[in-house]
């Protein structure tokens, strides 16, 4: 049984300007101990498939089973599987750390587990906040906290959606140890984000949504094999020449270029020298996840251009 399934989701939203289709027939299963990631462009899909899963959206068709439970109709017993870290930061400001940690066990039923209330803090650089109150945090410990209320009732499946965003190193690696930890006892993770490094270190296994669908949907390792052998990396002092428009990553003055072999990176130098710009800091390195994911979104546009 699959700790989740998303079987032919569709979701239809009424606007002033008649139906938006934020998400087209989604279907994919997540096996019991993945690290699984959800990637896709801004307005992708990605977080309406998590709200429907964590029960705030309903789908317009199609079902969603946590561990065999429909999030529709045995709503209770799905959302008691899930940990969900919402993207916003949401606290009551009014209770101190471990109060609300108290109180968002109780939400689930569960008593007397201030072992694991205080092995969360700790595993979540928390300790030292344990007695402060919500409205005294960071933004970074705030996410810290929404983690810990994820987590405090030991949910078999965990959401992560954008759970870094906006937040220090420290906290980042704090988290990715704590989350590759239980990943590692037998729990399922679900993540979505737009730090591309973070999914291809972590997940096992990727699905990319563009326009509410599912372009991509494969092994990690897998991803990395079908992009260019390699990409050519280096400092520029003008305008990238207008042929390059869509190939190139870039990034300041930083830009990364696709190319398959040593004839096609000297005709990207020629055609950079041509248009008398000077180049500096040339380097070659082996595509990565951010270039896979510019190649698969590149390749569902022209398919919609041509639907």
């Amino acid at each position: 049984m699959p700790a989740i399934s998303f079987q032919s989701v569709s979701k239809t939203y009424d606007t002033p300007h008649g139906n938006f289709q934020a998400l087209d027939h989604v279907a994919f299963d997540i096996e019991e101990g993945e690290f699984f990631g959800l990637l896709g462009p801004n307005g992708a899909g990605k977080t309406t498939l998590i709200s429907i899963l964590a029960g705030l959206a309903r789908a317009s068709a199609g079902k969603v089973l946590v561990r065999g439970h429909d999030v529709h109709k045995d709503y209770a017993q799905a959302r008691r599987q899930l940990g969900v870290v919402p993207q916003e930061l949401v606290f009551d400001p009014f209770f101190t750390v471990r109060e609300a940690l108290r109180i968002q066990s109780g939400y689930f039923g569960v008593k007397n587990n201030d072992g694991w209330i205080d092995e969360l803090l700790s595993s979540l650089g928390l300790a030292d906040k344990a007695n402060a109150n919500m409205r005294q945090l960071s933004g970074g410990m705030k996410r810290r906290v929404l983690v810990a209320q994820a987590l405090v009732h030991r949910p078999p499946v965990i959401v992560l959606d954008e759970p870094t965003a906006g937040v220090d190193v420290e906290l980042r690696q704090t988290l990715w140890q704590f989350i590759a930890r239980l990943n590692k006892e037998g729990h399922t993770v679900l993540l979505t984000t737009h730090y591309l490094e973070e999914a291809e270190a972590l997940c096992g296994r990727i699905a990319m949504l563009k326009t509410g669908r599912v372009v991509a949907l494969e092994r990690t390792s897998e991803l990395l094999k079908a992009a260019s052998s390699n990409v050519l990396r280096f400092k520029l002092d003008g305008p990238l020449p207008p042929q390059f428009q869509g190939k190139a990553r870039v990034t300041g003055r930083i830009v990364q270029l696709p190319a398959h072999d040593a004839h096609e990176i000297e005709q990207h130098l020629a055609v950079i020298r041509h248009a008398g710009l000077r180049v500096e800091d040339v380097e070659i390195r082996k595509a990565d996840l951010e270039d896979v994911f510019i190649d698969v979104m590149a390749a569902a546009g022209r398919a919609e251009a041509l639907a």
